[in-house]
């Protein structure tokens, strides 16, 4: 094979600690079979478990907001309408590619621009916005709707007093994530989850935050009496990511909506429905209801069967109340909202109801772990299939794991550091950063020059308890207990007190299949191309000279020729797995409406200025069987348009 790519790169390629391999070759991560079997009884069940919570529109208080609404395009989002947002610069409300509502098109990317794409010093404009995701419209929580939509009090002063800028006039629209999307295919080999690492490797049962959450408790019945755990599950990023977007007033909920509460209301509820459920479904066909939609069995039947009874069969417990203010207790009280706001005083739930958070985060990940795309031409090409990659994918593979450096951070058969194996061999590194000054820095997380560092810290930012986010940060303070297990201090470098340390602006590194399906790309959603994105590294960054302190070194003019750069480009085609793109098992699934934006008709002042919500255009998907769609998923803007009129002409249900 060394004489299709050129001796040199190959064997490079293959003797670092990281060799280039077929995906096949990795074992899927994941807690342990005894681990797993302490509270899992019945993986099967928890797969379909995961895979109807993470479809169903009914897990946002709006009963339109799934998990699968941000990530039903190859894992990610290929929406163009109101999906920007005015950046995390503090006290930015300005839109600067376009405002609330605004339709994406090509002439929007790249976001910061060049005379020459060459050239990092021909820069003419640059923008802070982000491309990401819409998400909730802007509400306090006051209670549960079951079977209706949760009830929720709208905040006027997201208009009245300049808000977060997503209103035009009096007018609220649905908010927008401040960083894009990152795919769910393969997300299950990365140590961490998010751009920044907050959803940690061991699952507390509760939150994205691991160890970090002190007050983090699961309720288990031992020896016939309920008592509040602390639990650690190791290698379950996916299961602390999963625990936090359905109660986040940004992306699924209404503001202060626990956990609890969401259970609560979708033990009363038809799994999924209020949508179609393809009878051949990879994993939900056996559970389909032949007489309409959703399926034939309960979330408490499925999680009865699925979980281990210690967990969900003691009656009634009482838990904490959460806290409110008195401005939401006294508004809601006017709005005449009960059980919410003005809780005072422990609250007794059901068991189940308790540990809701568990059931969701371990069963979305055990769904997720099985959507792995491992059957690229590549992989077929790393297995001995020579014809799998065209000559010039050959010669852009040769660019990947040699002039273009490519490797260095997309490395092993993950095609990331920041994968579960890399990670595992060294947690923390030191490395040379662009300014030639040593400093450590955590593995798999890199400032690449993007946007500047102080417009968002990424790893080196803080969680919700005062923690760095950065491991490297946490091993510096000597709170190494923080990350748990498997970190060796005696294998990873001792970081003193005074030590430089480079975390700041640095995000984790994607892994790169299915790349052609799963634009905009970088943290920001800037680049709508890949040859964008080569164009980008080719001029070595477009913040490197401000960035240079936290920069990683191969951010750097590469001197590609422009064929070297197509070149580039065709082989990162080779990385698109053909059951993705035709949405074949296991990556099919029920049929789901995303909110698409607003009518261009509504997106006006109402009169007198009274505050209203926007109306939602939904764009409808169909179910999808485990033989696949005939229509294949097309790259970021290719041929998109969004409708003029509402497919969904009904108001947000609040």
């Amino acid at each position: 094979m060394g004489s299709l790519l050129g001796a040199s790169v190959w064997t490079q390629a293959q003797e670092g600690d990281a060799p280039l391999a077929s995906l096949k070759t990795v074992p899927v991560p994941g807690p342990s079979d005894a681990v797993l079997s302490e509270f899992v009884r019945d993986k099967r069940a928890a797969i379909q478990l995961g895979k109807a919570l993470f479809w169903d529109m009914q897990v946002g208080s709006d009963h339109k907001q799934a998990c699968a609404s941000c990530h039903f395009q190859a894992g990610a989002d290929n929406r163009i309408r109101n999906q920007l947002n005015p950046g995390l610069i503090a006290g930015d409300k300005t839109f600067q590619v376009g405002g609330p509502n605004h339709v994406l098109t090509a002439e929007d990317f790249p976001f910061t621009r060049h005379l020459n794409p060459d050239r990092a010093d021909s820069r003419t404009s640059e923008k802070n916005d982000v491309a990401s995701s819409q998400g909730a419209f802007r509400a306090d929580f006051i209670s549960g709707g079951g079977k209706e939509p949760d009830r929720c009090l709208d905040l006027p002063e997201a208009v009245e007093k300049g808000g977060n800028g997503f209103h035009v006039g009096a007018l609220n629209v649905r908010q927008v994530e401040s960083r894009n999307t990152p795919t769910t295919i393969n997300a299950v080999f990365n140590f961490r989850n998010f751009w920044d690492g907050r959803a940690v490797s061991d699952f507390n049962g509760v939150d994205p935050f691991g160890r970090r959450n002190p007050n983090a408790l699961v309720f288990k019945e031992i020896d016939g009496q309920l008592q509040q755990i602390p639990i650690a599950i190791l290698f379950s990023s996916l299961a602390s990511q999963a625990s936090g977007p359905p109660v986040s007033a940004f992306e699924m909920s209404c503001n202060g909506r626990p956990f609890i509460e969401l259970g609560r209301n979708l033990l009363k509820v038809k799994p999924l429905g209020k949508q179609k459920v393809h009878r051949t479904d990879s994993v939900l066909g056996p559970v389909a209801d032949p007489r309409g939609d959703g399926l034939n069995v309960s979330y408490g039947d499925l999680i009865r069967k699925a979980f281990q009874p210690a967990y969900w069969r003691n009656g009634r417990v009482r838990v904490a109340p959460q806290e409110r203010s008195m401005d939401l207790v006294r508004r809601a009280s006017e709005a005449g909202g009960g059980r919410g706001p003005g809780s005072r005083g422990p609250e007794t739930v059901e068991h189940i109801e308790a540990n809701f958070a568990l059931f969701f985060g371990l069963s979305l990940q055990l769904y997720q772990a099985t959507l792995v795309a491992d059957d690229t031409p590549f992989d077929k090409f790393l297995e001995g299939n020579k014809s799998a990659l065209t000559p010039q994918q050959r010669k852009g593979l040769n660019v990947f794991i040699g002039q273009g450096k490519c490797i260095n951070c997309h490395g092993g058969a993950e095609l990331t550091n920041a994968s579960v194996r890399n990670v595992l061999n060294e947690r923390l590194e030191r490395m040379f950063m662009g300014d030639g000054a040593q400093a450590v820095y955590d593995n798999g997380f890199y400032n690449i020059g993007v946007r500047p560092t102080s417009e968002d810290l990424g790893v080196g930012g803080k969680d919700p308890f005062g923690n760095p986010l950065s491991e490297t940060r946490i091993a510096q303070q000597g709170k190494t207990h923080l990350l748990g297990k498997p970190f060796d201090r005696s294998k990873e470098p001792d970081v003193q007190p005074g030590d430089r340390v480079a975390v700041d602006g640095a995000f984790k590194t994607p892994g790169l299949r299915n790349v052609e399906l799963t634009g905009p790309y970088f943290h920001n959603g800037g680049n709508a191309t890949l040859k964008q994105v080569v164009e980008f590294y080719n001029r070595g960054g477009d913040f490197a000279e401000e960035n240079r302190a936290d920069l990683d070194p191969d951010i750097q003019p590469l001197g590609l020729s422009e064929a070297q750069q197509d070149d580039l480009v065709a082989f990162l085609l080779a990385l698109t797995d053909d059951r993705v793109r035709f949405e074949r098992a296991p990556f099919d699934h029920p049929a789901l409406c995303i909110t698409n934006g607003h009518a261009e008709e509504e997106m006006e002042t109402p009169n007198g200025g009274e505050v209203k919500t926007a109306k939602d255009l939904l764009r409808c998907i169909a179910p999808v069987g485990r033989q696949g769609s005939r229509t294949a998923l097309k790259p970021f803007l290719d041929g998109q348009t969004t409708p003029q009129t509402g497919q969904w002409d009904r108001p947000t249900g609040r």
